[in-house]
């Protein structure tokens, strides 16, 4: 490739690209043509995630803290702001840290899109409806979150960060979008990151109890990473600038979800029971019909397939 084609090239800013779906964000935009450059303080994140494209000419890793000022030389022309510790491990461990990035993190990487004249996108959660009292969930629905409970430092967080967002588009002009991330899945996903799918995946391959919470009634929606990563280009390209539900409006228990990992990896383990943490959600469903009318998207993975992918990557990396 030429250096005028380089130059010419657009390039996308990712904070938190070191994490799960930052890294296969970095590999879709790459395998497209674009420039990234990866901002992320390792935090939660890992190397590891982003090693193979160390190497790759289009590719720039920052070791940055977003919570500091960021200054990026180089043009900009999309900025993904996916920095933040997201499992509720983490943010019980980093509370403070979990609300630094989603108001500092935030405005500082608003900054940068506005200085740079770039499309900013922050990655939201379906954490901002709470415990919900409907489902499924529409964008409309307001949440039901206790703000100062155990998940609150993260559901805060992240409705702060929405709001600052749309406070930048109707003050600045700001081109913004904002995608409210229901239960993805895939490969790179911690072990230990406490989330459903890899605790079940690591117990179920070691053989041992797969421990459900409550009496594993309450639902969630599993979205595979390939289709949430589609979903969030779509609504980056599009003319939408008030937050969309990203994820499978297809939901299943957390019974379902064990069952269905044990059977998958042929393992002997037996599910034990655990007491349902405080505010744990009891239904996580996505109604998407404002992503499919305006974006013709929906997933398109079978649920069963993506998890074979996941038990397959955590098996080859133990």
């Amino acid at each position: 490739m030429t250096s005028a084609k380089r130059r010419n090239k657009r390039t996308v800013l990712i904070t938190g690209g070191a994490g799960f779906i930052g890294s296969h964000l970095s590999d879709y935009f790459l395998a497209r043509g674009y420039r990234v450059t990866v901002m992320d303080n390792l935090l939660t994140g890992a190397i590891q995630n982003i090693k193979h494209l160390l190497k790759n000419k289009d590719f720039t890793f920052i070791k940055h803290d977003v919570t500091k000022y960021i200054d990026v030389k180089r043009d900009v022309d999309y900025v993904l702001h996916f920095a933040s510790p997201a499992s509720p491990i983490d943010y019980a461990k980093l509370p403070i840290q979990t609300l630094k990035v989603g108001a500092l993190g935030t405005h500082n990487a608003l900054g940068v899109a506005k200085t740079k004249k770039a499309v900013f996108l922050l990655a939201s959660t379906s954490e901002v409806y709470g415990d919900p009292l409907i489902t499924p969930q529409p964008e409309s629905y307001w949440g039901n979150v206790n703000p100062i409970g155990p998940r609150g430092v993260y559901d805060e967080a992240k409705r702060f960060a929405e709001a600052i967002t749309m406070a930048y588009h109707k003050t600045h002009g700001l081109n913004t979008k904002i995608a409210r991330i229901f239960n993805t899945f895939g490969e790179r996903m911690r072990r230990e990151d406490g989330r459903a799918v890899p605790a079940f995946i690591t117990q179920a391959l070691g053989d041992s109890p797969v421990t459900v919470f409550g009496r594993g009634r309450q639902t969630r929606s599993l979205c595979y990473i390939t289709d949430l990563v589609e979903g969030i280009y779509r609504l980056l390209m599009s003319d939408v600038n008030i937050p969309m539900n990203l994820g499978n409006p297809c939901d299943m228990t957390m019974m379902e979800i064990a069952k269905r990992i044990i059977r998958l990896t042929h393992s002997r383990s037996k599910i034990i029971f655990k007491p349902l943490p405080i505010d744990d959600p009891r239904h996580r469903r996505p109604d998407i019909s404002f992503a499919i009318r305006k974006l013709r998207w929906k997933p398109s993975c079978a649920v069963d397939r993506g998890l074979l992918n996941t038990i397959e990557y955590f098996r080859n990396n133990t």
